[in-house]
């Protein structure tokens, strides 16, 4: 039957079956996620209320997975990107109405986190912020442009163990794990304003719009570097063995994801809320103020995590941003592809770097923008949510691969929890 015989060759039993090999975008998708703006987040919210927020990382994990495995299904099984299919099945306004708002975000987001590394470099090494901006952004600019995909995704999936900085500070420190378990498990939540926007702003930094469009193109890549390999409404007989890698893939990165998060807030707990400081804004001044707390290699750890987060997480907003224009306007979209083969789509890519450096540069507080763009990813993540939904149910999308009764249901679970987080956010910001 040739149908077989295309599947077996396409799948053939290899080092490929690994454990690491299955790992691939919803690792990277989960790692980028801790970024050094989401790094701020979780150290405000463990200064500022201590283990009383540890739940929220709990709830956001099933989720994450949930929602994240649904773009991951759409990219592999249509084989298009999120911006592609929208633009194919919904009404034009809608898609310039999220991309535009999409790319925004991200480069105040790229701002925000190239700022950080910088200040995290100058507390370690000293000189000029400002410069470090500049090295961050271009190094960031040329790794994107010049290297390959599959020789770069390897890059991003090495970086992804620098996270584990993060729990290893927490166990250089005392820590009450029967208090960390009770708060975790058997949360008190507090109907207080500081509270319920501590809780939207790790709702708004976990669950971010940005990682739905990197995974959803980040599957067609994989598609890409495999010629044979098509979309799996197109090949059935592929879908068991690839939905179940993109089930392994999603679930690990989600995981740990969540896992570091947890972790940062349970440090900074630990160590700065007990002490009495609950005013952290940025992920450097986190790091500063557990030096003396923690120790200076507890402080390098922090450090040097900021740093690693950030050259992770700054060519996924890029990339993701880049991936959304270029599926609104069907121009040709691949990190494999060259430089010149590809000029609008890496234009948007070093735009979106080039922007992001003239903020972190400008006399403009990247915490302050940080803040508006939380507030529109808080916003926009919701018909993203809606419109993703609804295309995993559709089969002239979808095919017969469309998603089963459980994913829907978290789907829309994750959709509505976020609802009702940006009505909390809004409501909050209007009292």
């Amino acid at each position: 039957m040739p149908g077989k015989a295309q599947d077996s060759q396409t799948n053939p039993p290899s080092s490929a079956d690994s454990w690491l090999n299955k790992l691939g975008p919803g690792l990277v998708t989960g790692a980028a996620d801790d970024d050094p703006s989401g790094i701020a987040t979780y150290s405000q919210a463990g200064a500022q209320f201590g283990f009383e927020l540890l739940w929220s990382l709990l709830l956001t994990y099933p989720l994450m997975v949930g929602i994240q495995m649904i773009s991951a299904r759409i990219g592999r099984v249509s084989g298009h990107g999120l911006a592609t299919n929208i633009r194919q099945h919904y009404p034009a306004w809608l898609l310039y109405t999220l991309v535009s708002l999409l790319v925004l975000a991200n480069t105040i987001n790229i701002a925000a986190d190239i700022s950080a590394m910088a200040d995290a470099v100058t507390l370690i090494l000293g000189g000029s912020a400002h410069l470090y901006v500049v090295f961050f952004g271009v190094l960031s600019l040329l790794l994107q442009v010049f290297i390959p995909y599959k020789n770069y995704v390897r890059i991003l999936k090495w970086l992804t163990l620098v996270l584990l900085a993060y729990v290893a500070t927490a166990f250089m420190v005392k820590i009450p794990w029967s208090a960390v378990l009770t708060k975790t498990f058997l949360p008190h939540i507090q109907w207080k304003p500081d509270y319920i926007t501590t809780v939207v702003a790790v709702f708004g930094t976990t669950i971010s719009p940005y990682l739905f469009f990197w995974q959803a193109s980040q599957e067609v890549e994989e598609m890409r570097v495999e010629p044979r390999v098509q979309a799996l409404k197109k090949t059935l007989g592929q879908a068991d063995k690839q939905l179940q890698r993109i089930k392994i893939d999603t679930t690990i990165g989600m995981a740990f994801s969540n896992l570091v998060a947890f972790f940062i807030v349970l440090t900074t707990a630990v160590t700065l809320h007990a002490h009495g400081l609950t005013d952290i804004q940025t992920s450097a001044q986190a790091a500063t103020a557990l030096r003396p707390i923690a120790g200076e290699f507890a402080f390098l750890l922090f450090t040097i995590g900021i740093v690693g987060t950030g050259l992770l997480a700054v060519p996924v907003l890029a990339g993701s941003a880049a991936y959304a224009v270029a599926g609104t306007f069907h121009w040709k979209s691949s990190l494999e592809s060259k430089p010149m083969a590809a000029k609008a789509f890496y234009g948007i890519i070093a735009a979106a770097m080039l922007f992001g450096m003239a903020i972190g540069l400008s006399p403009i507080d990247p915490i302050k923008a940080l803040f508006w763009s939380a507030v529109m990813n808080g916003v926009i993540s919701v018909p993203i949510m809606v419109v993703m939904m609804l295309m995993a149910a559709r089969s002239d999308i979808m095919g017969s691969l469309v998603v089963g009764l459980r994913l829907k249901v978290l789907g829309w679970l994750c959709t509505g929890v976020m609802l009702v987080a940006v009505l909390a956010m809004l409501i909050t910001m209007a009292s």
